[in-house]
């Protein structure tokens, strides 16, 4: 798992200056269970193209090269969706 782990945090500093140039950032939180936990930050947390940066961007990317990965997931996404069922409850 290390060495997907490492592949993975090398394929987004490949793809970093593409989102910094854009006023964005991404952070990587961890690989778990073959899911890529990720922070989108600056103008890309907010975007109206952020799904599709995540899933045809990073997420193709990233399961190109590491195809165990199942999944990309913006951790904000996660956060908000436990904040709803919190709300909800």
């Amino acid at each position: 798992m290390k060495e997907n782990e490492a592949k993975i945090i090398e394929i987004i500093n490949r793809l970093r200056p593409f989102l910094v140039n854009d006023g964005g950032n991404i952070e990587f939180i961890k690989y778990e269970n073959n899911i890529v936990y990720i922070k989108m930050m600056g103008a890309c947390s907010n975007c109206h193209m952020l799904d599709l940066t995540l899933k045809d961007g990073i997420e193709a990317a990233i399961k190109e090269e590491v195809p165990e990965v199942i999944e990309v997931v913006n951790v904000k996404d996660e956060l908000e969706n436990l904040e709803n069922i919190d709300n909800v409850a």
